[in-house]
This record gives structure tokens, C-alpha cells and sequence, in this order.
């Protein structure tokens, strides 16, 4: 018993240890596939860091779903393309295999009963009779992915013709809905080429494998099946229909024709009535060859008429593709009459071109100018604190040489705003305070200080738009940290978004953040924001250190756990980041609020497809003004506004990417009164509106009247005047409105034509007036205005007097302002020592109205020099060349009669 005991007690301990080894195994088994499935991971995702760290950095601003949307439908664009080619392929091959092997060649029967190795044609010719999948399939999906290919890198096109919708809007040409233009024709174009491309590859091979089928079957007596036939005659049907389509293509795509450039965009008399009809009958004679073709294969007769058919279909195809008969129509129908032949094509692309820049809501005004004697009226007293006196570029140099306090700190760029200062609309100049660390000392720039310690700008000066020369600067907010005297007031004034290329950073860190330099010390601040990636695994630093190429990311040990990596800090970086395809304004603006510091971009939508339209660029013939963009500059946050319901393509964005546009009226309301309008958008309108404006065709035809920005020739240099913001009550005399003006002169002349005027406020946002000046009114241009101000020999002698050694006189942009009937003309004059670290100083204000200038220290003074030397002029006049007196009449007697004297 105790033997069998021990027997047991041995089974038992074997049966346990067999068990334990068993776990053993299997933990070591789990425990290789999980590091197998690890490094699998960590090898994809070294391989695809780029991915991987868009996908981070997408799920820190909240835009996860948008990415992921994007990503799957580009790749769903391409495979449906490439599943629409491939069943193309696919099915034809099959139903071909039905027709294919039915017999094999008596000489390879011969040699089949010698030689064994021919059975490898019997094999292939079963694999095609049988749909073999081994065949056919890889060599059906090899041809698709090639023909489907343009249709992955055109996804988005795709896409547009899936959610764009109607815009109520007809072409000026053929009547049509400018949506098809925009979202159904660029995808035909694509479609129709790679399907003529499968078509007639498919075709083709087919065509070669029934040929050597039919060789095949008449060695051995036999005939092709009708099904072959039939099947060849299909692909022929629909390499027809997709031909013809490619013709109502070339009908559609006669909006975009260049033929008239440089006079007006679009058809004319030569394709409406010569290259349409041609196309037109090529599409009949196509179909005429095809259907002859057709009857051809299928009776064996009519070859007669398949020759002269192609014949009809070439002789078209020359004409419709030769310059002769358009040329020769050209010559003897069009010039000898060519306004009367293009009236209603030049009015067609009129309309269209000022539609498609919107500007087709333009309010013209006639502007006439009073005479002298001209007086200083409390309306001009009025706007004369919102006169941006300071040129931008200059009062930069100030700033940084005032307010930058540290040389890391710099002032990327001057903004033009407008805010309630002490209770009044006020026009102000601001720019943000942002860090710049390739300026630190060289032994400084270390790992740490440039990716731990100097990680942010810091608040922004703000100083009123006028001034007087020689008046110390007033600022609205200044210093770090930020102060006002006015009731500004910032809650959070840190920049860690700003316009200049900032490195990554790595904050909250165990080193601390330097915030503002403190007396002889420095003030640490720790970052507490939600921007940025969480560094809280080793798996994140890696991967950052490979995005990066930098292994401090890795071994550092001065993060915590709070800590984030601040990364694509530059606001228009981010912004194409997430939505490359908005065309962004050049010049994003800071904005203060109670709470922290923004930043507002402007970004357009764009198309080269709007018909009949005049192309700005080779890409663009239409834009919208149709978003505005709020970043955070603390979070670095991204939030989309539409500002231009009416834009047919961003109501398919809005379709395509649900949740990413909201509507401008989410827009907080402090930030959403600085909406202003873009000057970049307004300059293309210019540009486009200088030629278009002139509606009436025969006016348009002679181009007598083409507006042309205005210029001034300063120093042997000519100087464009771009459009500028003013602050000025010119719709309502009780109410200051924020306004973008544009000086027009005509081409080669230097008078102006028109002033341009894009208002900005409230429900009259995107609204433009343009004040045109009477072609019989002598208005003067800047130029000639300059050409004044040097012929003043008072002004001439006393910059002659301040442009000594030492010193350079700075003359800034002139600013054009119309106010009560007057045009006014305001030009500053600047003073900067040539000392290493000069700070212009504005010294003067000259200004002129008419033909009479006066320079004064502040524009009130200037402004009164003017009025006495405006009456001056007028009493020096009269007395010189006196008015006649109208001679007295005696009126005539009631009922005397016509030819009676009295």
C-alpha cells in the first residue's frame, strides 16, 4: 500500500510539474507575441512618425475626427476608383473567357502527343475559359490601381461633386447652374479621360485575343461565336458614349477660353458660332463612324460607308482643330465689325468676372469736389484723433526700440485695430511682444534655453493711430507685464502662438519658464495651459525625438508629468496644417481681450472653374472672403468661422467636414466687433475691378477708362498706394465706421479716378462704395500732390535744414481722405538720427488740399494754416481775375408777342 502511495504521490507530482511547465509555456508564449506585438507597434510607428504625431497633435485641438475623416476619404476615393476599374477589367476578362479556348491548333495537338510541355498553353487557355481567378484578377487590379491612380491625388475634386449642392446661380454663356462648373465638370474631365483610357485598352487586348482565337478556330474550320462579336460591339458602344461625352465636355469647357485675352475672358463670336457648330457635328460624324464601324463587324458589308463616314469625321476634326476657318471667319466677318460681333460675349464676361470676384454689389457714387474757398468744419475736427499718421514699417522701429526691453523679445509686425478707448471709437496701431530666441547671445543658445526656459512672448503695446510731431508717444498699453492707464486690462497676456517660427517647447518643466524680466532678477512662470501633446510616456518622447531628430526630447529629465510639447507654433503653419485648402490672408492680426490675446486670420475659398470669368492667377478666376480663423494665443486653439453664407464652395466644406465651420455668430462677441475687411482680398478685387468696372461693352471694348492702383514718385522710385484702414463717419455723420480705402488713378495718369471704400462694421461688413470723380473734374493724384509738396519752397528749405549730417528725413505714405466735399491729402515727415541705435521721430504733417499745402506740427494747426491759405489763394484770385457782373435785364410785358421788342 504505501508502495502504491508513493506511486501516486509521484504521478501526482509529475502531473503538477507537467502542469506548470505547461503555464510556463504558455507565459512565455503570451509574453513573445506581446513584445512581438510591441515592437511591431514601435516599428510602425518609427516607420510612420509622421502619422503618428498628426494624429497627437490633431487630438490635443479637439480635431481627431476631422483627421480621421480627411484620412478615409482620400483612401475611399481611391478605392472606389480603383473597384469602379476593376470590375471594368474584371468583368470584361470574364465574359472574353467565355469565348476563348474552345479549340486547340491541330499542330499543337501534334506536338501535345510528343512533347508534354505544351499543356502549358491548354492550362493557360483553361485559366482564361474558366474566369480563372489566378489569372485575371492580379492582372484586372494591377490595371485599375494604374488607371485609377489620378483619381487619388485628385480625392478632393471627387469629393466636391459628392456634397456640393446647387447655387441658384446660372452661367452667363449656356445658362447653366455655376455648381455644375464648380463640382460636376472637373471630375468629368478626370473621368472621362481614365475611362476612354480602360475602354480602349480594354478593347484593345480584347480585340488582339479574339483575332487570335479566330486564327486559331479557322485551322480548324471553325468560326468565332457570335457572343465575341457582340462583346467587341458593346466595348465599342461605350467607347462611343464616352467619346461623345468628351465632346458636351469640350462644349462646357468653351467658357474658359483665352482666345480674346487680353480683352475678355471666355467665348466669342468665333467659338459660339464657328467652333460649337463644329463641335456639334464632329459628335455626330463620331457617332456616324461608330455605328458604321458597328455594321461593318457584324454583316461584313458597308465598307464604303465606314470610309466615308471617317472620311466626314477627319475633314471636321481638321476644320474644328485648325486655325484656318476661325481665322479666316476672324478676318472677314469679326474685325470689320467687332464691337457690334462681341457686344453681348464682352457684357457675358463682364457680368460673370465682377459675379465671380464679388463685385457685382459695388454701390457707385459720384464724388464732386467743392471749390476753394474750402473751411475747417467740426466734421473734420471730428476725424482728426483717427488719422493714422504713423507708417507701419516706421513705427515697428519704435516699438522695439521703446517697448522690446529684452533683444529675445521683438515685434513681428504693426496690426491696425479700432477699440473704445475712454469712451471713444479710437483707431489704434498694436503688435504683440513675441519671443524671438535666435536672437539670444550665441553661448546661450543651449537645448535648455531654447526648448525649456524661453518659451513665450509676452503682452502687446497699443498707442492711437494720430499724433502730432514732436508729442512724446502715447501709449494705451505698454510694458511687461502689460499696464494701461485707459482700463485695459489682460488676464493672460503669455504668447506661445504667435507669426514667427517658434521652436518646439517643452513646458511645465522642473527648470521653470522665463516669464518678464523682474528688477535684477527674473519672474518664472510654469505653463498651465491645454495646448500641445502630453509627454507622459517614454513612448512620446520617442517618438518626438525621432520627429524631431533631437534625443535631448528622450533623455531629458526635466519634465514632469504636467508636461506638454508645443510644436507647429507659427498660427498660418497650423492653420494649413488642418485645412491646406484655404487660401490664407498675408496678414493675421492680434486682438485684445479681457481674457487673454487672439489672433484673427483671414482665409478665402478659391476656384480656377467659375465660367466665363477673368483668371487673376492661373488657379483662381473666382474668391470668396468666406472665413475667419481665431486662434488662441495662449492654447494655440483653432476654431473656423464662415463669414460668407452665400459661397457655394464653402457650403460643401461645411458638408464634407460636419463640425469643423461654425457660424460667425458663435463668435464671441468682443472679438467678433475687430472682424475686419482683408486687405489681400480687396487688392485682388481692385485688381479685377480696375478693368470690370467698366460695364457698359462698347466703354469696355475701347478700354479708355482702366483704373490702375495709385502711385507716387519719391526718390527716383515709384511707390504703390496699397489699400489702409481709416476711421472716418462717411455713411453716418454720428457714427465713426472702421473702412478700407483704395486711391484709383487711371492707367498711365496720375489724377485720381476713384477712391474704393470696403466697409467693415457690423451688418455693413464686405460692403464696397466706390466714389468716382467726374472725368471733367480735375482731382489730384498722390503723385502730383508730391510733386506739390516739393515745389513748397517753405517745406523744401526746412527738410533741406533737418536732412543735415546726423540726421535723414523719413517722408511716410500719403493718406487720401475724403471729408465734406473735400479730398484731403495728409503725408507725415519723419527725423531718425544716424546714430547705431536711431528711434524716428515724427516731426511734421504736411497737408494739402487742392493745390495748396501747409505743414504744421499737429494736424489741427496744420489744418487751419491750410484754411487761411486756401482763402488767401481765393481772395488772390478774385482780385487778379474778378468775376463779371451779369448784366441787368428788364423783364418783358405778359402777352407780348414772340419777336416784339420791348
Amino acid at each position: 500500500m504505501a508502495r502504491i502511495g508513493e506511486i501516486v504521490d509521484k504521478t501526482r507530482e509529475k502531473s503538477g510539474e507537467e502542469k506548470m511547465k505547461k503555464w510556463k509555456r504558455r507565459l512565455i508564449t503570451i509574453a513573445v507575441i506581446l513584445a512581438l506585438l510591441c515592437g511591431t507597434l514601435l516599428a510602425l510607428a518609427l516607420v510612420f512618425e509622421n502619422f503618428v504625431v498628426d494624429l497627437f497633435w490633431f487630438r490635443s485641438l479637439h480635431y481627431e475626427g476631422y483627421f480621421w475623416l480627411r484620412l478615409m476619404y482620400k483612401y475611399l476615393v481611391f478605392l472606389s476608383a480603383t473597384l469602379l476599374f476593376f470590375m471594368i477589367f474584371f468583368l470584361n476578362f470574364w465574359v472574353a473567357s467565355r469565348y476563348l479556348g474552345t479549340a486547340v491548333p491541330s499542330s499543337i495537338r501534334e506536338k501535345d502527343q510528343k512533347k508534354k510541355s505544351v499543356k502549358s498553353y491548354r492550362e493557360m487557355v483553361k485559366m482564361f475559359r474558366t474566369g480563372s481567378m489566378k489569372l485575371y484578377t492580379p492582372f484586372s487590379l494591377v490595371l485599375a490601381i494604374i488607371v485609377a491612380f489620378p483619381l487619388f491625388e485628385k480625392w478632393e475634386t471627387a469629393l466636391f461633386y459628392v456634397f456640393g449642392s446647387k447655387a441658384g446661380i446660372p452661367d452667363t454663356v449656356f445658362g447653366t447652374d455655376i455648381s455644375y462648373y464648380f463640382f460636376s465638370l472637373p471630375i468629368y474631365v478626370i473621368l472621362e479621360h481614365r475611362l476612354l483610357v480602360a475602354f480602349s485598352v480594354l478593347f484593345a487586348g480584347i480585340l488582339l485575343l479574339y483575332l487570335l482565337e479566330h486564327r486559331f478556330l479557322t485551322g480548324e474550320s471553325r468560326h468565332l461565336p457570335k457572343g465575341a462579336k457582340v462583346h467587341l460591339s458593346i466595348l465599342l458602344f461605350f467607347i462611343v458614349v464616352i467619346k461623345s461625352w468628351d465632346y458636351l465636355i469640350q462644349r462646357s469647357m468653351l467658357v474658359y477660353s483665352t482666345n480674346h485675352m487680353p480683352l475678355f475672358a471666355g467665348p466669342g463670336f468665333i467659338e459660339h458660332w464657328v467652333t460649337l457648330p463644329l463641335i456639334w457635328a464632329c459628335l455626330l460624324a463620331f457617332i456616324a463612324v461608330a455605328a458604321a464601324c458597328a455594321y461593318r463587324i457584324h454583316t461584313q458589308k458597308g465598307t464604303k460607308t465606314v470610309a466615308g463616314t471617317l472620311a466626314i469625321f477627319v475633314l471636321l476634326s481638321l476644320l474644328k482643330n485648325s486655325p484656318y476657318l476661325p481665322g479666316k471667319v476672324e478676318k472677314y466677318l469679326v474685325k470689320p465689325n467687332e464691337i457690334t460681333r462681341e457686344k453681348a460675349y464682352i457684357k457675358s464676361s463682364i457680368d460673370a468676372t465682377l459675379a465671380a470676384y464679388n463685385l457685382n454689389r459695388v454701390k457707385i457714387q459720384q464724388y464732386h469736389t467743392q471749390r476753394i474757398p474750402w473751411t475747417v468744419t467740426p466734421n473734420v475736427k471730428h476725424i482728426i484723433h483717427n488719422i493714422p499718421v504713423w507708417d507701419r514699417d516706421i513705427l515697428d522701429k519704435v516699438y522695439t526700440q521703446l517697448q522690446a526691453i529684452r533683444p529675445y523679445y521683438t515685434f513681428g509686425k504693426i496690426d491696425v485695430g479700432r477699440y473704445t478707448v475712454s469712451n471713444v471709437y479710437q483707431q489704434v496701431y498694436l503688435s504683440a511682444r513675441e519671443i524671438q530666441t535666435d536672437k539670444l547671445p550665441d553661448y546661450a543658445q543651449n537645448w535648455v534655453n531654447l526648448h525649456l526656459q524661453y518659451t513665450h512672448g509676452n503682452g502687446v503695446v497699443m498707442t492711437p493711430a494720430a499724433q502730432g510731431g514732436d508729442e512724446f508717444m502715447t501709449w494705451f498699453i505698454q510694458d511687461i507685464p502689460p499696464t494701461s492707464r485707459y482700463g485695459f486690462k489682460i488676464d493672460q497676456p503669455r504668447i506661445y502662438y504667435g507669426t514667427l517660427d517658434y521652436p518646439y517647447v517643452i513646458c511645465p518643466s522642473s527648470t521653470g519658464e522665463f516669464d518678464y524680466p523682474k528688477g535684477q532678477a527674473n519672474a518664472i512662470s510654469n505653463y498651465d495651459g491645454t495646448g500641445g501633446v502630453h509627454l507622459s510616456s517614454m513612448f512620446c518622447k520617442l517618438i518626438f525625438s525621432i520627429y524631431f531628430k533631437d534625443k535631448n526630447i528622450f533623455f531629458t529629465t526635466k519634465t514632469t508629468a504636467k508636461s506638454r510639447i508645443l510644436l507647429r507654433r507659427n498660427i498660418q503653419q497650423r492653420i494649413r496644417r488642418i485645412t491646406p485648402f484655404f487660401l490664407l490672408d498675408s496678414d493675421p492680426y492680434v486682438v485684445v481681450t479681457s481674457k487673454r490675446l487672439y489672433w484673427l486670420q483671414d482665409a478665402f475659398t478659391t476656384s480656377a472653374w467659375y465660367p466665363d470669368s477673368e483668371n487673376y492667377t492661373p488657379n483662381i478666376n473666382y474668391i470668396r472672403d468666406s472665413v475667419k480663423i481665431l486662434v488662441d494665443a495662449y492654447n494655440g486653439n483653432i476654431t473656423y468661422y464662415v463669414s460668407d453664407k452665400t459661397d457655394p464652395i464653402i457650403r460643401a466644406y461645411q458638408r464634407m467636414y460636419p463640425g469643423l465651420l461654425k457660424p460667425l455668430e458663435a463668435m464671441p462677441k468682443e472679438i467678433r466687433k475687430h472682424i475686419r475687411y482683408p486687405k489681400d482680398f480687396f487688392k485682388i478685387q481692385m485688381v479685377m475691378y480696375g478693368k470690370y468696372h467698366q460695364a457698359d461693352p462698347e466703354l469696355f471694348y475701347r478700354q479708355e477708362d482702366i483704373w490702375d492702383f495709385a502711385r507716387i514718385n519719391r526718390n527716383k522710385k515709384t511707390l504703390v498706394v496699397r489699400p489702409y484702414y481709416l476711421t472716418l463717419n462717411l455713411f453716418d455723420p454720428h457714427k465713426p465706421e472702421f473702412l478700407l480705402l483704395c486711391p484709383m488713378t487711371p492707367i498711365n495718369r496720375d489724377n485720381m479716378r476713384a477712391l474704393v471704400i470696403g466697409r467693415c462694421d457690423g451688418k455693413h461688413y464686405g460692403e464696397l462704395v466706390v466714389y468716382s470723380f467726374p472725368t471733367e473734374e480735375q482731382v489730384y493724384g498722390p503723385s502730383q500732390i508730391e510733386a506739390l509738396i516739393n515745389q513748397d519752397t517753405n517745406i523744401a528749405k526746412q527738410i533741406t535744414l533737418w536732412d543735415q549730417a546726423g540726421s535723414e528725413v523719413i517722408r511716410g505714405r500719403m493718406i487720401i481722405i475724403p471729408v465734406d466735399k473735400a479730398i484731403l491729402y495728409i503725408e507725415p515727415l519723419y527725423l531718425k538720427a544716424t546714430s547705431r541705435s536711431p528711434i524716428p521721430e515724427l516731426k511734421r504733417l504736411i497737408v494739402s488740399q487742392g493745390d495748396v499745402v501747409a505743414m504744421e506740427r499737429t494736424l489741427e494747426e496744420a489744418f487751419k494754416q491750410l484754411e487761411i491759405s486756401l482763402k488767401a489763394r481765393t481772395r488772390e484770385m478774385l482780385q487778379r481775375y474778378p468775376l463779371p457782373v451779369p448784366e441787368k435785364t428788364i423783364p418783358a410785358k405778359t402777352g407780348t408777342k414772340m419777336g416784339q421788342s420791348q
